[in-house]
């Protein structure tokens, strides 16, 4: 079953580009990880599946049902954290959760003290009193209290020290295990590399690749590094399939996508003096979706 359904949704704003038919499916249970740079249209693809604005065309679902006409039903199952959070200043920690819990209409005192603890929050701090990082954990707190069957997450880290991180990512790990499915939207690809069972890659508003992170470090993409005997022509290794080649002295380093045979005969009619191939991991993989065509 799919939690969510995104089918060629398209939104514009005037002149400014927003998204361009984005289609993707996030599966019951799965940590689905969605990346791109600052800008590249993740949060406004989050934003129309909260109906928070509304598309342009196409359409999204959330456990089947339509995300604009069925939002307030749909909303009750989510937990959603934004990139940034705004409070009423004024306010004690512990009123603000316990107003926000009140939507839900269960008793969630219990849960909310479970989650300040693990978060190491205050509860009695007022919103105006917290640093930045205090506000995401309450953000977090407030995402997380009703205990959600689809959490949404969109750049969640940003203000969280690395031990606050971890405490976090082993949360959401147990919120998955626990049976809730969870969107990842980070431009930080070792928290994506870390959690996430798929991902989908989005670049000035559409989907350049939906793919299992596994196969796209393993099968799609080596990393060559070679130590030749004598310096060779930069157009050598310029070849289909080969992306950020570099060149320095005598060292040659690229990441290659293709038949491997292709490469490795390249290799063969050179002298070298040592060969390294890898996996590449993430961050490399994704730049090669983001180099852009001379």
């Amino acid at each position: 079953m799919n939690v969510i359904e995104i089918n060629h949704l398209t939104k514009v704003y005037g002149k400014s580009r927003g998204i361009s038919d984005v289609s993707f499916q996030v599966k019951e249970g799965e940590i689905f990880g969605f990346i791109g740079p600052n800008g590249a249209g993740k949060s406004t693809t989050i934003r129309l599946l909260l109906s928070l604005i509304y598309p342009t065309s196409g359409n999204a679902t959330i456990f089947g049902k339509d995300v604009v006409k069925y939002a307030s039903e749909i909303k009750k199952e989510i937990g959603y954290l934004p990139s940034e959070v705004f409070y009423y200043d004024n306010m004690k920690v512990k009123d603000l959760l316990k107003y926000s819990a009140s939507f839900y209409k269960k008793d969630c005192t219990k849960r909310i003290k479970e989650l300040a603890e693990i978060m190491e929050l205050d509860l009695t701090k007022k919103i105006d009193d917290l640093s930045l990082g205090n506000k995401k954990k309450v953000g977090i707190v407030q995402g997380l209290l009703h205990e959600p069957k689809l959490i949404i997450l969109d750049e969640p880290t940003s203000g969280l020290d690395p031990l606050m991180q971890q405490r976090f990512f082993d949360l959401l790990e147990k919120e998955n295990q626990k049976g809730a499915t969870i969107l990842f939207s980070s431009h930080i690809l070792s928290e994506v590399q870390r959690l996430c069972d798929r991902v989908a890659i989005i670049k000035e508003g559409k989907i350049v690749q939906v793919e299992k992170i596994r196969t796209l470090k393993e099968n799609n993409y080596k990393k060559f590094k070679l130590e030749t005997i004598s310096e060779l022509d930069f157009n050598y290794f310029k070849v289909d399939g080969v992306n950020q080649l570099k060149i320095v002295g005598k060292t040659v380093s690229f990441i290659f996508k293709g038949n491997i045979n292709t490469i490795t005969e390249k290799i063969a009619n050179i002298e070298i003096a040592n060969l390294w191939v890898e996996e590449p991991d993430l961050e490399e993989i994704f730049m090669h979706f983001y180099q852009r065509e001379e």
